[in-house]
């Protein structure tokens, strides 16, 4: 279960990120507004989360694929630049989030 609530934090997250793209600098309402209830949820369900999981483990987990979800929605869905470096650089911050979850998930 813990997991199913850091997936919904993480999920929360990239859409606020999302939203805030279309915000222009929150000057726009309903994408500025989404981008509060993204991380408003995001934080709640986080907090929900380190009750029972490490704080390290659990940051890792939701920033590295927030990060990673993230990029990758810009570069498939905004049209950001696909370059070799980021690819590899979203598969180091992918191995890295799996390799501390293996360090320290109970």
């Amino acid at each position: 279960m813990v997991y199913a609530t850091l997936a919904g934090a993480i999920l929360a997250e990239v859409l606020g990120t999302t939203a805030m793209k279309y915000s222009d600098g929150f000057t726009r309402l309903w994408p500025s507004l989404g981008t509060t209830a993204g991380y408003l949820i995001a934080f709640f369900l986080l907090a929900q989360t380190l009750k029972t999981m490490s704080v390290g483990t659990a940051y890792a987990i939701w920033a590295g694929l927030g990060t990673a979800a993230v990029a990758a929605i810009g570069m498939v869905f905004i049209g950001e630049a696909v370059t070799a470096t980021k690819i590899i650089g979203l598969l180091l911050v992918i191995a890295g989030v799996v390799v501390l979850n293996l360090g320290g998930a109970h």
